[in-house]
C-alpha cells in the first residue's frame, strides 16, 4: 500500500471526535475506497502516531472492540472509549446508530 492511502485513512481516523467511533468499513468508505476494510486495519495496527491518531475509536462492522488490543492488551480498547462516553450493551457491543460518526 502506499503511504497516501495510509495517510487518508490516519486522516479520517484522526477527525473521529472523542465519544464516537467508526468502523472499519466506514474508514475505508471516508478515506475514499469501501473496499479498504482490511487495509484499514493494517493501517491502524502499523500505527505511527498512536498518541494523534486515535484508532480506539475504530470498531467492526457489529460495533465491537478487538479482545486483544494493539496497543494496550486485552479491553484496553473499550476502557479507552468508556472513558470517553461510550456505552457497550451486555453483550459487549457499541450502539452505532447513537455512537458513530
Amino acid at each position: 500500500m502506499s503511504e497516501s492511502v495510509f495517510e487518508k485513512i490516519y486522516a479520517v481516523v484522526e477527525a473521529i471526535p472523542p465519544g464516537k467511533v467508526a468502523t472499519y468499513g466506514t474508514v475505508a468508505l471516508l478515506a475514499g475506497n469501501p473496499r479498504w476494510a482490511r487495509v484499514v486495519g493494517y493501517a491502524l495496527h502499523n500505527n505511527p502516531r498512536p498518541e494523534k491518531i486515535p484508532c480506539h475509536r475504530v470498531v467492526n462492522r457489529l460495533g465491537q472492540t478487538a479482545k486483544t488490543f494493539a496497543f494496550g492488551g486485552e479491553d484496553v480498547q473499550r476502557k479507552l472509549l468508556e472513558a470517553e462516553g461510550v456505552e457497550f450493551s451486555k453483550d459487549g457491543r457499541i450502539d452505532l446508530k447513537r455512537f458513530s460518526i
